[in-house]
C-alpha cells in the first residue's frame, strides 16, 4: 500500500518535487540507511559530501515522519539540558555534549545557504515563563549557555515580552537568535534533493523488511536488496518494530499535535509575534507556536499516548490557541494533524552500535529537529574514522522503556500526568 504525506499545511505547501523510485533492483554502495528523515538525510549527505556510496531506504516518503510534521522550531541542546548532563554524567561528557548543543542549528543554516533550500528560515526563538520559578530556570540556562558559547541571548522582562508576544500569559522569557524556524518538509526535501545531486539513491515506498548482518550487510524489501559496508538505522518513531528489537525495545513513540489558523492579516500576526520569532513556553509538556510565511499562526500542545482524529485535534489544541490568544475567539483552523516523536527513559538520544559495521541513532525526546542534523555529522565522522563525538553519546546508558511494550505507554502517561498538575500548580 503507497503511503502518501499526512494532511498537513505543509504537504499542502511543500515546493514541487518528483516521486522517487521503488527499489526493485540489488543495489551495492558503501553505506544503506534506513530511514529519510532527517537522522537519515543529514547522513546520507554528509557522507555523500565524502565521497561515499550511499542507498536510503524509505518506507513512505522523504520526511513523512516528525522530520515532515514537527512544529518546525529550530530549539537548541537536547530534550535535557547541559545541567542536568552535568549532574547526572559528570563533567568530562557535560564538556563533550555541551561543545555540540548550538551544532546543530549552525549545520542546518549552512545547508539551507549552500544547497539554496526553500525553507522559510526564519532567526530567533523565544522561551516563554509563566511563573517566577520558570523566569529563574531561564536565568540559569542563560548563563548555562553561554558558558557554552552561545552569545546570543537575551532575558526579556514583563514588558519585552508583551511588546514580543501578543499574550497575557507570560511574566518574562528568554531570546535565542541562534534559534529560529522553518518549513520542516521543505527542508527535508531540499536535503533529499542535495543527497541525489552528489550521486545518492533514495528509495521511496521501499521498506527494509530483513536484515542480515555480516560483511556485507545485506537488507531486504519487498521487491528489492541492498548489499552495504555499513548499515544506519534511522527509523525513528516509524520503524519497523520487529526489524531489530535491539533498536526498538530501548524507546517508545509518543504522539503530538498541530493545528494551523486561516490566514491572518498581516497587522493581525505582528500583533501576536512580533518579530516573527518562534515561541514556547517553559511547562514540562510545553505549547509552542510560530507564525508562517502566509501569516498564519501554527499551534502545537502537549503530548498524547495514542493516535487521534483530526477533530480530536482541533477539540484538544484550539482552546489553547484562545487561551494564548483571545483575541482569536473565532478564528477558523484550516489545518490538523498528529505525528509521533521518539521518547527514551533518560530523554537523550540514543547513538549505538548493534554491529561492528551497524549504528543506529534516535530518541530525541521532541528535540529533534536540530540534534538529528548533529547525528548525521557525528556518523559521518564515525565511519570516517574519528569515533569520538559519536562515542560520547554512545557511551550514555540506554535504558529499556519501563514496562515493556504492554505496559510503557501507561506508565509514561502516568508520568506525563503528574508533571502536567506540576505545570498548573508552577512547582
Amino acid at each position: 500500500m503507497m503511503q502518501t504525506h499526512v494532511n498537513s499545511y505543509y504537504a499542502a505547501t511543500r515546493n514541487p518535487t518528483s516521486d522517487l523510485p521503488i527499489l526493485e533492483e540489488l543495489v551495492e554502495c558503501d553505506v544503506c540507511v534506513i530511514g529519510a528523515g532527517y537522522t537519515g538525510l543529514s547522513s546520507a549527505l554528509f557522507l555523500a559530501e565524502a565521497g561515499y556510496s550511499v542507498t536510503v531506504l524509505e518506507a513512505a516518503k522523504v520526511g513523512f515522519g516528525a522530520s515532515g510534521r514537527n512544529g518546525g522550531q529550530l530549539v537548541n541542546s537536547y530534550s535535557r539540558d547541559v545541567d542536568v548532563i552535568e549532574q547526572r554524567y559528570g563533567d568530562k561528557t557535560a564538556q563533550i555534549l555541551g561543545s555540540m548543543i548550538f551544532e546543530g542549528a549552525d549545520i542546518i543554516r549552512q545547508r539551507i545557504k549552500h544547497y539554496d533550500i526553500k525553507c522559510d528560515y526564519r532567526p530567533g526563538g523565544i522561551f516563554a515563563a509563566l511563573n517566577k520559578k520558570q523566569l529563574k530556570g531561564l536565568e540559569e540556562q542563560k548563563s548555562a549557555w553561554e558558558r557554552y558559547g552561545n552569545q546570543q541571548l537575551r532575558m526579556l522582562d514583563s514588558a519585552d515580552i508583551a511588546r514580543e508576544v501578543g499574550s497575557d500569559n507570560y511574566i518574562g522569557g528568554l531570546l535565542d537568535m541562534q534559534g529560529g524556524h522553518v518549513h520542516p518538509l521543505n527542508l527535508a526535501l531540499g536535503e533529499a534533493a542535495a543527497i541525489i545531486a552528489l550521486g545518492g539513491k533514495i528509495f521511496e515506498q521501499s521498506a527494509a523488511v530483513n536484515i542480515s548482518y555480516g560483511e556485507p550487510i545485506v537488507v531486504r524489501t519487498a521487491k528489492g536488496v541492498v548489499k552495504a559496508k555499513y548499515l544506519l538505522i534511522a527509523g525513528n518513531a516509524y520503524l519497523n518494530q520487529d526489524l531489530d528489537p535491539r533498536v526498538t525495545r530501548k524507546s517508545m513513540p509518543c504522539g503530538s499535535q498541530i493545528a494551523v489558523t486561516e490566514p491572518l492579516s498581516a497587522k493581525v500576526a505582528k500583533s501576536l509575534i512580533a518579530n516573527n520569532y518562534c515561541v514556547e513556553d517553559c511547562n514540562y509538556l510545553l505549547d509552542y507556536f510560530r507564525l508562517t510565511a502566509d501569516n498564519r499562526l501554527l499551534y502545537g500542545g502537549g503530548v498524547v499516548y495514542g493516535a487521534r482524529e483530526p477533530d480530536d485535534i482541533e477539540q484538544l489544541i484550539l482552546p489553547k490557541i484562545l487561551k494564548t490568544f483571545p483575541q482569536l475567539k473565532g478564528v477558523k483552523v484550516d489545518y490538523r494533524w498528529t505525528g509521533n516523536f521518539l521518547l527514551t527513559m533518560s530523554r537523550m538520544p540514543q547513538f549505538g552500535r548493534i554491529e561492528k559495521n551497524a549504528y543506529y541513532m534516535q530518541g530525541y525526546s521532541g528535540h529533534g529537529v536540530t540534534c538529528s542534523h548533529l547525528a548525521g555529522k557525528l556518523i559521518s565522522e564515525m565511519i570516517r574514522g574519528d569515533a569520538e563525538r559519536f562515542d560520547a553519546f554512545a557511551s550514555l546508558p540506554h535504558m529499556p522503556m519501563l514496562g515493556g511494550r504492554t505496559f510503557q505507554a501507561p506508565l509514561t502517561a502516568m508520568g506525563a500526568a503528574y508533571y502536567s498538575l506540576r505545570d498548573r500548580f508552577g512547582i
